[in-house]
């Protein structure tokens, strides 16, 4: 095993940092401001018998202006970025741990009872549940009571083998007026927020049934 001597690693340290120190990067605001002093300075010092050509003269200022609304847009993106990011995390606490129902077709069963709500419109009066399985196949139908607010499913099968746990599937819920299909929508899983983040500008909803959403696509679940 090697010895390091502390005062000559010390040393060492204290000259590579000697060696490798650079000047910090220039800013962008610093450059626009090099660039005006420049500009005034070229404008003052000018001969008189040979001025600054004013095509030359108007292109630099063309470059001054663009350079300028560069600035302020910098200013104007950092301000707005400090904003959202404001925003976020005041959203993230209001809902963190809130009882919320997403829409979703596909349901991931992790053994738990899946519970949901149905938005149907008012002339329905008959709703069939079918449940399918990655392959297409149905694995649970069932006639709902639409008088009831919310509805469940413990994993039953037609077979009478349980589901398997962290398998995906399909809900579709058949709704009819009268005897006459009207259409098939999608249940509102009733789950737990459990994270909160920033995707792509849009701040998305992690929740501990699986399901990631769109904030403004879900709805807090009143208890």
């Amino acid at each position: 095993m090697s010895i390091i001597n502390p005062t000559a690693s010390g040393q060492t340290q204290a000259s590579a940092q000697s060696d490798t120190t650079t000047a910090p990067p220039q800013q962008f605001g610093e450059e626009y401001n090099s660039f005006l002093k420049l500009l005034t300075a070229q404008v003052r010092n000018q001969d008189p018998l040979s001025p600054l050509d004013s095509t030359q003269f108007v292109e630099q200022l063309a470059t001054f202006s663009a350079l300028e609304q560069q600035v302020k847009g910098n200013t104007s993106l950092e301000s707005i970025a400090s904003m959202i990011g404001d925003l976020h995390s005041m959203l993230a606490s209001d809902w963190l741990g809130q009882t919320v129902a997403v829409e979703s077709s596909w349901v991931p069963y992790s053994g738990e009872t899946v519970q949901y709500k149905i938005d149907a419109p008012v002339e329905a009066d008959e709703a069939i549940l079918n449940i399918r399985n990655s392959a297409g196949e149905t694995v649970w139908a069932d006639q709902l009571d639409l008088e009831d607010e919310t509805f469940s499913w413990d994993g039953e099968t037609q077979s009478g083998i349980p589901a398997t746990a962290q398998e995906l599937f399909e809900f579709g819920i058949d709704l009819y007026s009268e005897g006459q299909y009207i259409g098939t929508v999608a249940p509102q899983v009733i789950t737990t927020v459990t994270n909160v983040g920033n995707e792509s500008g849009s701040l998305m909803l992690g929740t501990d049934s699986h399901l990631t959403t769109d904030l403004s696509k879900v709805r807090k679940v009143t208890p």
